[in-house]
């Protein structure tokens, strides 16, 4: 696909949780299909139908096994937070019919225990998962992300 092709797709909506532990750690998952150190928060689309805060418990329990009543939900991010893919990616991610996400992110503060963790769900996404601390967040994940992870530490700083 050329640039101004590219240019021409929507974002793909998609929510993102922040989910934060008693330390102040954030919760991250190592992707099974990035060779790489690609640490992430759990994300995904939104469902038709399915409101934002529905999509990001939703997301949050297929990737993480942690179920609603193990979080409370603290904050979101006022604005839907976009980015770009790299070109090479567009083909081959959602059929090529999306440029990028745009995402809009919650804080989730975990009640539960690291035992009401598990990533072995029914479509894995993470092959590993670590509770990190903020201010290693950024470093950590893919470069193309970096400036969404920015925006959403940026919003959520005063309540970490």
């Amino acid at each position: 696909m050329t640039p101004e092709e590219i240019a021409k797709l929507p974002y793909r909506p998609c929510v993102g949780v922040m989910l934060v532990n008693d330390a102040g750690e954030v919760f991250v998952g190592q992707r099974i299909d990035n060779p790489g150190p690609a640490w992430q928060m759990p994300q995904g689309g939104v469902d038709p139908g399915e409101n934002p805060r529905e999509a990001a418990l939703r997301e949050l329990c297929e990737e993480t096994g942690v179920t609603a009543d193990k979080v409370v939900i603290e904050a979101e991010t006022t604005d839907w937070v976009p980015y770009d893919l790299p070109a090479e990616l567009v083909p081959k991610l959602w059929k090529g019919q999306f440029r990028g996400q745009e995402q809009k992110w919650f804080l989730m503060r975990f009640t539960g225990t690291d035992a009401d963790v598990n990533i072995a769900t029914e479509h894995p996404e993470f092959n590993t998962w670590r509770w990190m601390p903020a201010a290693d967040l950024v470093d950590n994940i893919v470069p193309f992300k970096r400036a969404v992870y920015t925006a959403v530490l940026d919003q959520f700083s005063g309540k970490l």
